[in-house]
């Protein structure tokens, strides 16, 4: 738990917040299992199912070069489920909202500086989504740093309502390695797919 993660807690009061769904597939008559890892966010909440369509807009204080990795985060999001997203304009009402903060930044959890909590999220329909801007973070992979793009496809799931997924490959994989990329898994379509029933 000393890796930098993502902010989304696994327990919360000493109870599990991630409710694994190991979900076992039989292939015609074959003896070959499919067994998927990933979880929903306590209570299962998701959008409404007349809600496909999410708005976003970023913070006036994120950085112009990180706009577009977030953007292609949504785009492959977009790719594999049956919401669609498109960015608003900064004074529009919105479903998400994406921004950089530095320690305590009033949302009642406060940022740890480098190498701890790397961005958060809150609960649906909250749809704040916040980086830590004490990270450094790179468009791709860069020694040292976080990539942005990879993050933003975790907590994009988030907003969608996945929990982590124990498959390390998987993009609900709990932590990231400075240095790394990562894309969407079969284990985080599954979850999403499962979690609304598409």
């Amino acid at each position: 738990m000393q890796a930098p993660r993502c902010g989304v807690p696994d327990i919360v009061n000493g109870t599990n917040y991630m409710h694994p769904r190991n979900m076992k597939h039989e292939s015609g008559s074959s003896n070959i299992h499919t067994v998927s890892h990933f979880s929903f966010i306590e209570g299962n909440p998701r959008w409404p199912s007349s809600k496909t369509h999410l708005t976003y807009r970023f913070l006036p204080n994120f950085p112009p070069n990180a706009m577009e990795p977030v953007a292609r985060a949504f785009q492959k999001w977009d790719s594999s489920t049956y919401f669609t997203f498109a960015r608003a304009q900064t004074n529009q009402n919105v479903d998400l909202v994406i921004g950089f903060h530095s320690g305590d930044h009033g949302d009642g959890s406060p940022f740890d500086g480098r190498r701890g909590t790397l961005a958060h999220t809150f609960p649906l329909t909250n749809g704040r989504f916040h980086y830590d801007a004490d990270e450094r973070w790179s468009i791709g992979a860069v020694e040292g740093a976080f990539d942005l793009e990879s993050n933003a496809l975790h907590e994009i799931a988030h907003l969608l309502g996945l929990g982590h997924s124990s498959v390390n490959a998987a993009i609900m994989y709990s932590g990231i390695g400075a240095g790394l990329t990562k894309s969407l898994h079969a284990d985080d379509i599954a979850g999403i797919r499962a979690l609304y029933n598409r």
